[in-house]
């Protein structure tokens, strides 16, 4: 799905995303929409490729595995 914020988070509220390709710029912008929002549910991703350019885009590929599983930190 590319280009559409609004249904992206709906789909990700059901559930319904298998996987996603996020493509980073080198770039800092200091404004816009999240593409992920503020509440919701937290969804497992577990990274299964990552490709980069020479000008140092990069493209990241995760599938869902459903609910986290959260690290305690030692003391």
């Amino acid at each position: 799905m590319w280009g559409s914020g609004t249904l992206i988070r709906w789909l990700l509220d059901r559930r319904l995303v298998d996987e996603i390709v996020l493509l980073t710029y080198p770039v800092v912008v200091g404004q816009g929409t999240r593409l992920f929002p503020a509440t919701g549910p937290d969804i497992g991703l577990e990274l299964v490729d990552l490709q980069s350019t020479p000008k140092g885009l990069t493209i990241q590929t995760y599938r869902t595995t459903g609910r986290p599983q959260y690290e305690t930190a030692a003391t």
